[in-house]
């Protein structure tokens, strides 16, 4: 596993975070499975600590790669800056795919890959969140998916687990 938890320095904490509940009861948390999922209601922080994780990890944070460099508005949290990560081997890849501001990363994908690239824009939103998904999990690496659900079908849900699922068996 490319990281093995992380923990919290909520005395340096000055914002929202440490009003939201779910995240204030975490001092210190254990990853023993190579796949977590976030799980429960609007506003209980699921969002914002994948988030701090994904900017820990040197991560854009309205997503895509280490190399993405763009905002459209800036409204994430300082949770990133008062987390510790305890890992044992950094990836080779990583990437962070949110439903919430996919056309943004769409864009920045078809102008980083150039003119041939695929046309994301002229796809249902489905079609093309899928699509990236399926470009960017096909190396050995981190992945840091918000709400992918979202974006897609049941079916193209289905094949989304499938995909989780072979990612797992090839480390």
């Amino acid at each position: 596993m490319f990281i093995n938890g992380f923990d919290i320095l909520w005395d340096e904490i000055d914002d929202y975070v440490a009003d939201i509940k779910s995240i204030r009861s975490i001092d210190q948390f254990m990853f023993t499975k190579p796949v977590t999922f976030f799980c429960g209601e609007n506003g209980s922080g699921k969002s914002t600590l994948l988030e701090a994780l994904a900017i820990k990890n040197g991560l854009n944070p309205e997503g895509g790669t280490r190399n993405y460099d763009f905002s459209t508005y800036d409204s994430y949290s300082s949770l990133h800056k008062h987390m510790r990560l305890w890992r044992n081997r950094k990836p080779d890849w990583m990437y962070f795919l949110r439903a919430e501001s996919f056309y943004n990363v769409a864009t920045k994908e078809m102008e980083y890959r150039g003119i041939f690239s695929e046309r994301y824009h002229d796809q249902s939103h489905g079609q093309s969140f899928f699509s990236v998904l399926m470009k960017q999990t096909n190396k050995n690496g981190l992945y840091f998916l918000d709400e992918p659900e979202a974006a897609l079908s049941c079916q193209n849900q289905l094949a989304l687990l499938y995909l989780i699922e072979e990612c797992v068996k090839q480390n």
